[in-house]
């Protein structure tokens, strides 16, 4: 009878939400419980009833009066459930399903408006593996049920195990029907299996049946993992189980709790709900009484039902734990979709209410519903309609006074993964001792002259002989374990035979090696030539090629070129807080500090083309005063930038163990990349601007015009800067540190160049073009 407490468990729900004041304060929810009998032909009978508001069903014709059906919770089984979504698919008329965990309804093609608040099988069975993975077990037998179910987790699990160095003694197959004698056939293998380990695809019922075989059998010390709880919760039942139910592991969706529906269940009396016509069955199950009837005959020891009974002292099993919590968080998905749906089409203004909405509406906001229920667990759907959930590990542990219970010990988390791998947190008190002989060699070392030879224990079937080959890096396998491929340490690297562990050494772009030397060499270089080009143009300031174009940003330009070349120098050495701090916002500031110089000589050559008559705007803009204000503006905007990037998350000195396996690359961590990308995005906008406004005044007159080199510059800018962003995502370890020094030191070059260059050959080589009574014969610079 449990399905009736998980039917109460929606009117609790229900009223829950009709007492919120801020879940559908303006809407009461109604319900109707319907029973499909658990057939098919009653599931689909009593959906299409519902769909239509008839006694007597017929497709496509609707009779209903007053509030339309919003969705529908159910069914128990898969079986029921598969028929009822390839119904109400038709329709796009949404279904919650508490209980059906077939993981062929995550198919949104075939069943579009199914969605469940539990997990699918599959990915319960992928987490599964992955706590024997995690355990490091090596030797197991799967025990499969053999229909879809059983032969999909098994086949997953193989999948799975095999890769991680599992290796699987027996695949043992129980037919889906009840048969006692292939029972008895699987329980004289399990008798000779010496693997400790037992993976669980099964059946409660079959299940049942493999633990009754075992018992009085000189079978002990199995470790028993299932994908579910509802296997040992029943097991549990049954007397003396304890001794073969030694150290089993289970698992259990992280769902939200029911808060006070035992009270709610504690308070319920058949004399108040008179109109339920389950209640009193329920009542003669639970309390083992009978109610009275007119002109029956009274039977000596019956009881009689009374109808004050409290379910107080009825507490529900724990395999109803599961299916009453997620019936209730059915419920309340229900509700905040239509609660979100409704506000949404009232800031709209559609004039959707509750008395007027479509069912594919509803459907689309159940797919996007997220929330927080009151005891803070947030629910929502994958894109198969499957609830994003973590599981939880219980353990069968025996209290010191000898029960046998469930004991919560850990979290497996699917969300936070590395390719296959799961995230598997158990708790540190967590008693394994018992599974100490699990890990256990499956080969033994031979007492014959050659040690590298092994014999297979006595009754044990051998692994094959890829299990034990190890061909990625980073494991190895020992000497004394010659089965699993172990694991080394995050400062060591597995040897070329893949035999032992070495240390890792740490690397970095060090001036001492010719690449950091020829770097280094290169960036003081580039800062002398700037220098010197700086001293020239000091010394020629009067002439009319310094002074064409506004020579104060010249010096500028000329100054902060030199530091861009210097700044490369900080990229080289081991990182330290300082230079982490100091790498990117110097050469962030450096480099805008350049272009905007840049910018504001371009649009002096711009301007000054523009002006037609004394004392016009365009004239005021002229002065030198406004070409460094916009040097000075420009600059402090990186500056802010970069003030937040320090003040929030800066960078930090880190360790990279994954770009080269036998060496620690250590770094510069960039901290925050928003704002890391915001930075470098300023600058690229500013380069892109000032190339364009280049580009655009290229063809003006060249008498006192330098456009076209700075168009020539900013091109070789832009393009090192847009080479770099590939070259420097595919570089690993510190090789990306020299992509980066080589891109700020080719960009510093194609400045200095592109645009001092032909000035410098003007000033030095033709002195004579560089004259006032040169220009004033009109030839051109």
């Amino acid at each position: 009878m449990w399905g009736y407490r998980v039917a109460q468990s929606f009117v609790f729900a229900i009223e829950e939400i009709n007492r919120s004041a801020h879940l559908l304060p303006n809407l009461t929810l109604g319900f109707s419980i319907r029973n499909s009998g658990d057939s098919v032909h009653g599931a689909l009978y009593e959906t299409m009833g519902f769909l239509t508001g008839q006694e007597e069903p017929i497709p496509n014709y609707t009779c209903q009066h007053g509030s339309p059906q919003a969705a529908l919770v159910g069914d128990t089984r898969s079986s029921l459930s598969v028929s009822m979504a390839r119904l109400l698919g038709l329709y796009k008329f949404s279904q919650v399903s508490y209980s059906s965990s077939l993981p062929s309804l995550s198919d949104k093609i075939q069943f579009p408006s199914f969605l469940r608040t539990l997990t699918s099988d599959i990915t319960s069975s992928h987490a599964v593996t992955q706590l024997i993975i995690h355990f490091q077990w090596s030797w197991v037998i799967i025990l499969a049920q053999d229909d879809d179910f059983g032969q999909q987790a098994s086949s997953l699990a193989t999948q799975q195990l095999s890769p991680a160095g599992v290796c699987i003694e027996y695949h043992l197959h129980v037919p889906s029907h009840q048969s006692l004698g292939k029972i008895e056939e699987t329980v004289q293998k399990m008798q000779k299996c010496t693997s400790k380990v037992v993976l669980v695809f099964l059946s409660n019922s079959n299940f049942q049946l493999i633990l009754h075989g075992l018992l009085g059998v000189p079978v002990s010390g199995q470790v028993w993992v299932s994908k579910g709880t509802l296997h040992m919760a029943l097991a549990l039942t049954i007397p003396g189980i304890s001794q073969v139910l030694q150290g089993t592991f289970g698992l259990l969706y992280h769902s939200s709790r029911a808060i006070g529906f035992p009270e709610f269940l504690a308070h319920l009396r058949p004399s108040q709900t008179p109109e339920d016509m389950f209640i009193k069955k329920f009542w003669e199950f639970t309390f083992d009484c009978t109610w009275p009837y007119q002109n029956s005959t009274v039977t000596e020891g019956v009881q009689f039902c009374t109808g004050n009974e409290s379910l107080k002292n009825k507490p529900h099993p724990f395999p109803e734990v599961s299916k009453i919590d997620a019936a209730y968080t059915a419920v309340y998905s229900i509700a905040h979709a239509l609660h979100n749906m409704l506000a949404c089409e009232h800031q709209e203004r559609k004039g959707t209410n509750s008395h007027n909405f479509h069912s594919w509406q509803l459907l689309h906001a159940l797919k996007k519903v997220h929330f927080k229920t009151l005891d803070g667990i947030k629910i929502m759907f994958d894109a198969n309609g499957d609830l994003v959930t973590k599981f939880d590990i219980f353990q069968g542990q025996k209290t010191p006074a000898g029960v046998f219970h469930l004991v919560h010990v850990g979290m497996i988390d699917p969300q936070v993964s590395s390719g296959n791998k799961m995230m598997v947190q158990l708790k540190e008190d967590l008693q394994v001792s018992s599974l100490n002989a699990e890990k256990t060699v499956v080969l033994e070392s031979s007492p014959s002259k050659d040690n590298n030879r092994k014999k297979p224990i006595q009754g044990r079937k051998p692994c094959p002989r890829k299990s034990k080959k190890c061909y990625r890096n980073g494991v190895y396998v020992s000497p004394t374990d010659m089965k699993r491929c172990l694991l080394c340490p995050k400062e060591q690297y597995s040897s070329h035979t893949r035999d032992h562990c070495l240390p890792r050494t740490e690397i970095f772009l060090a001036f001492e090696e010719p690449l950091g030397f020829i770097l280094a060499l290169v960036a003081l270089l580039l800062a002398g030539l700037a220098v010197l080009v700086l001293g020239v143009f000091l010394k020629h300031r009067d002439t009319p090629v310094v002074r064409a174009n506004n020579r104060t940003l010249s010096y500028f330009l000329l100054i902060s070129l030199s530091l861009c070349a210097l700044c490369a120098l900080l990229f080289l050495g081991r990182p330290t807080v300082t230079t982490c701090l100091l790498r990117q916002t110097t050469f962030a500031v450096v480099f805008t500090v350049a272009v905007s110089s840049v910018l504001a000589k371009t649009l002096t050559v711009v301007l000054a083309f523009k002006v037609t008559r004394p004392r016009s705007r365009i004239q005021i803009c002229l002065s030198p005063g406004t070409s460094t204000l916009v040097v000075l503006i420009a600059s402090l905007i990186q500056v802010v930038l970069c003030g937040v990037w320090l003040a929030t998350f800066p960078p930090f000195p880190d360790k990279d163990m994954l770009s080269e396996p036998q060496h620690i690359v250590i770094q510069c961590h960039d901290g925050s990349g928003a704002t890391f990308f915001c930075v470098l995005g300023y600058l690229g906008f500013l380069a892109g601007g000032t190339f364009s406004v280049a580009f655009l005044a290229r063809d003006l007159p060249d008498v006192f015009n330098e456009t076209k080199f700075l168009t020539f510059s900013m091109l070789l800018f832009c393009s090192v800067w847009t080479a770099f962003l590939p070259l420097y995502y595919s570089a690993r370890g510190k090789s990306t540190v020299a992509v980066e020094i080589f891109s700020i030191l080719a960009s510093t070059a194609g400045l200095l160049g592109g645009i001092f260059i032909p000035k410098c050959y003007i000033i030095l080589l033709k002195p004579e073009k560089n004259t006032p009574s040169w220009l004033k014969q009109g030839h051109h610079i």
